[in-house]
């Protein structure tokens, strides 16, 4: 049996290259600083060595692992794709490794996969809204461990947060709905349990029907899980109704389009049958026809800003910050009159 060979060392990359195990370290740690010929030698060696940093003993040396934790409540659609990719590409530039888990909706999951990706050595946690135990706060302070929260506003949270007012765009949406002329509405949400956006999203559409002067209790909720075809299970549940809604307000657009897909296999039309509606202003917002009406999240400006904080956090430079940002209605094909004022 032939012996295993050598692990390459920062030594052997260093000969190898011409240079120095100083200028080796500040190629792979701060490239900006070496010059580009000297850089790509320096590369190239590694290349050719198959040299590995031995980040583990960096680790215990600086205390930090340069490793952040994202825990998602789901990757089965694109609903967070888009801020968890310009959260990873701001990370990345700064030489930090993301790491990205999904609890299902599932307070326990999320609550396993903090405690997981703290014990695998991560330095700060992005997680998505403010409704969780307590109890697991205190574990992340007692591990000196930072954590932002994303996709949510909250001003007197335990934790600092970069998001936006789900209430009030909800309340904004809906309000536009009433104004086309819609009196019998109904949602279609996810679960409300543990899930604060849910919360604040249908507390939205409650306060613009109030303020309309309508009976709250008249509008029919519908919760169910995120999902194209759970969006259709639900549509189609609504319009068996006794008294069918004319206008269908859908807690993210997921759910919006799976509305859409039933009402066309109902031979509904949308608008001029049944409006229906969205939340997230995700691509298949622009695409589906009509196209949708929905609310605009700023996804990538949402991830961006929360990987600048949150490493901010992490480095000492910051104790954190919360930080509102704008969501706006787009007003799209999908949203007419009812039938009987068209």
């Amino acid at each position: 049996m032939s012996a295993p060979l050598a692990i390459p060392t920062l030594n052997d990359v260093a000969k190898a290259a011409g240079v120095s195990t100083a200028t080796v370290s500040r190629c792979l740690n701060s490239p900006d600083r070496v010059i580009d010929s000297t850089r790509d030698r320096v590369m190239q060696a590694v290349h050719e060595l198959g040299y590995s940093p031995n980040f583990g003993a960096r680790a215990m040396a600086s205390r930090r692992t340069n490793t952040i934790g994202a825990i998602i409540p789901t990757m089965e659609n694109a609903i967070f794709a888009r801020g968890i990719q310009a959260f990873q590409e701001e990370l990345r530039q700064s030489g930090y490794t993301l790491l990205v888990a999904s609890s299902s909706y599932r307070e326990d999951i999320e609550e396993e996969q903090i405690r997981t990706l703290v014990s695998r050595g991560a330095d700060g946690l992005l997680l998505i809204g403010h409704s969780r135990d307590p109890e697991i706060y205190k574990f992340l302070a007692t591990q000196g461990v930072q954590a932002l929260v994303a996709w949510s506003h909250n001003e007197g949270a335990k934790l600092h947060s970069i998001g936006f007012d789900n209430r009030a765009a909800m309340r904004t949406l809906t309000e536009s709905v009433l104004e086309k002329g819609h009196r019998r509405i109904a949602v279609v949400s996810a679960k409300r349990t543990g899930n604060d956006r849910a919360q604040q999203r249908i507390l939205g559409v409650m306060d613009a029907v109030a303020a309309a002067g309508m009976d709250s209790e008249a509008t029919t909720i519908f919760e169910t899980s995120y999902g194209i075809e759970t969006g259709a299970l639900a549509f189609d549940q609504l319009m068996a109704l006794a008294t069918p809604p004319t206008a269908v307000i859908c807690g993210n657009d997921v759910l919006a389009v799976g509305a859409m897909k039933r009402a066309r296999e109902l031979g509904l039309i949308v608008p001029s049958d049944v409006s229906i509606t969205g939340f997230d202003d995700i691509e298949l917002a622009r695409i589906v026809v009509p196209a949708l009406t929905t609310v605009h999240v700023p996804h990538r400006e949402m991830g961006t800003k929360a990987a600048r904080i949150l490493m901010d956090m992490v480095e000492g430079k910051s104790g954190g910050q919360t930080e509102k940002l704008d969501a706006d209605v787009r007003l799209r094909g999908s949203l007419g009159p009812p039938a009987d004022l068209s």
